[in-house]
């Protein structure tokens, strides 16, 4: 089946990266295909060319006739008639209806979470101490402001 190696093919390409993988399935095809993609895509995860025949196995029947891993491709007839269609739509609009639905909710203006006071080290009073939340916000860390050659204002005019 030509979407098995569509699926590979993508594996193949996102393995390029050298990143941690974590590869996940989706659903909607037949059992037996999704078992031939994912041992397809397990090979090219494991660097493995896998042969085609698929080996003599206790579900071997259900990979008939054609016993292989990639399927031939080419047109395959949709046997859906229009009212079996029909009646799942009808379904799962039903389901849908019995989902409940988020809450509205208001549209507004989200105040900041938190508040700098502008003050001046200047107009403080040295006898009267801050309390400890003050303080804090005063605090520069070490890695926040360089001088020397890490500054990188340095060649800004700050005259």
């Amino acid at each position: 089946m030509v979407h098995i190696l569509w699926h590979a093919e993508c594996v193949k390409f996102v393995k390029k990266f050298n990143l941690p993988l974590l590869v996940t399935g989706g659903g909607g095809y037949t059992k037996e295909n999704v078992a031939r993609c994912w041992t397809v895509e397990t090979g090219v995860l494991l660097d493995t060319e896998l042969p085609n025949e698929i080996p003599e196995n206790e579900y071997i029947k259900y990979f008939a006739p054609h016993h292989s891993l990639r399927i031939p491709s080419g047109h395959i007839e949709n046997l859906n008639s229009k009212s079996y269609l029909s009646t799942i739509k009808m379904q799962v609009l039903e389901n849908l209806r019995y989902i409940q639905h988020a809450p509205s909710v208001q549209m507004q203006e989200v105040p900041p979470d938190f508040y700098i006071p502008d003050f001046d080290e200047d107009d403080q009073n040295p006898d009267e101490r801050m309390d400890q939340h003050t303080q804090d916000k005063l605090i520069q860390r070490d890695d926040e402001y360089y001088e020397g050659d890490n500054d990188n204002d340095h060649q800004m005019d700050t005259s």
